[in-house]
């Protein structure tokens, strides 16, 4: 049976619709940048879905292929995630969103296998897949929720989160390398919004 990160880290990509503090382990993920409107048709952040897309499911696939990579495991390619932030916090100006894209990949992917499945797939899916990079994040001790419902109600489990941290003696800790991260559970395409589950962490520290 392909190995699953969801069912195999339930407590990362499947928390309850209340807080929970956690500390996230260091790990690859295929990273795509970029700034503008996630809504925006064909801009910036769909192409770079579509990228990350290309390579994960590139890297996926290679056993079938003569590119054989070293310790690979069948799995299942993990949920799209993304990193969020703005210069002037305004969540109503979409236009403003800087962002990183992500898709976890399994330990035994190397820079050599990364870069084998950027050109293949770039190739394959007639796509310029070089924007792709490998990204490292140890993200740490954070506060997570399930959120239930359009990512415009976000801000409501935001404020839940935040009345626990408070109540427990934890704060916020934001910076240019820890930002606001989102996981998305359910396939925007497939489900109706109030039932889109979207795993929203935030990085914390003990208060002084």
């Amino acid at each position: 049976m392909a190995f699953d990160f969801k069912k195999e880290y339930k407590e990362f990509y499947m928390p309850k619709s209340k807080p929970q503090i956690v500390n996230v382990p260091r790990a690859n993920y295929i990273a795509v940048r970029g700034e503008g409107n996630p809504n925006e048709e064909g801009g910036a952040y769909q192409r770079a879905i579509g990228i990350l897309y290309a390579v994960a499911y590139t890297l996926k696939m290679s056993y079938k292929t003569d590119y054989k990579i070293e310790g690979f495991f069948e799995y299942v390619v993990p949920p799209l995630e993304g990193f969020w932030w703005q210069e002037d916090l305004d969540y109503t100006d979409k236009s403003s969103f800087k962002w990183i894209s992500v898709i976890r990949m399994p330990d035994f992917v190397t820079e050599k296998d990364f870069d084998w499945a950027v050109e293949t797939a770039s190739k394959k899916k007639k796509l310029d897949c070089s924007s792709a990079e490998i990204l490292t994040i140890d993200e740490g001790l954070c506060v997570q929720i399930m959120h239930l419902g359009p990512f415009d109600n976000e801000d409501a489990s935001v404020a839940i989160m935040d009345r626990y941290l408070g109540e427990n003696g934890y704060e916020n800790d934001f910076s240019d390398g820890r930002l606001h991260h989102e996981i998305y559970m359910s396939d925007a395409r497939k489900v109706a919004p109030e039932k889109w589950k979207t795993v929203i962490r935030h990085p914390i520290r003990k208060k002084q």
